[in-house]
């Protein structure tokens, strides 16, 4: 157990999938999905690796995928109803390290541009799949609509993430010898929209 907290803080997809398991990627999928805590957790890098490491047998394709969308299901329900109790007192709260007032502008100005779509788009973008679901429940939005949203996100993004690295596992030999770098390139193209849009000092999504 403590070698996995530590490969989480490292945000080390292959030491955390190798320590953690099917009950990490849930815990994990889980916070990054309704925890502000895990807004930074490398959530896309995760799944693709949890699918190429399925290829080799380290995790069965099936129960992974079921697992992974329950997880995410469950997660952004549970920032729903976060939202609604204090999501208002978000926009008080101070800057730390790990929440900043600009990624709640962000996310709003997301919900602006897709509308209730930002539900299902915000699972590929990082930091903005978090706090979504916390801004859909201190809104306006109805809680069986946002969970029609949150089903059809945990979908296309627990499934889609996990079955593109096993389908790569499949027709490359020996995927595993290249799992860091494929993993490094997963998560820098996660935050690219991110990291263009404060390079060009932008303050659209």
């Amino acid at each position: 157990m403590i070698n996995f907290f530590l490969a989480c803080i490292q945000l080390d997809p292959i030491a955390i999938l190798q320590t953690g398991g099917y009950i990490g990627i849930a815990l994990l999928v889980f916070a990054e999905s309704g925890l502000l805590v895990g807004m930074f957790l490398p959530g896309d890098s995760l799944l693709f690796v949890a699918g190429l490491l399925a290829t080799n047998n380290f995790f069965s394709i099936g129960p992974l995928i079921t697992i992974i969308v329950i997880a995410a299901i469950l997660g952004d329900s549970v920032g729903y109803w976060f939202g609604a109790k204090v999501g208002d007192h978000l926009q008080d709260r101070k800057d730390s390290w790990y929440f900043k007032q600009e990624y709640l502008r962000r996310t709003e100005r997301f919900y602006q541009k897709y509308g209730g779509r930002a539900i299902i788009l915000a699972r590929f973008v990082p930091v903005v799949r978090t706090i979504a679901p916390i801004l859909a429940g201190a809104g306006s939005m109805t809680y069986r609509k946002f969970l029609a949203y949150n089903v059809i996100g945990a979908i296309l993004w627990g499934t889609g993430m996990t079955l593109f690295g096993f389908l790569l596992g499949s027709v490359i030999p020996n995927s595993w010898k290249y799992v860091a770098p494929i993993a490094l390139v997963i998560i820098a193209i996660s935050f690219l929209p991110i990291i263009t849009n404060l390079a060009r000092g932008k303050r659209g999504v």
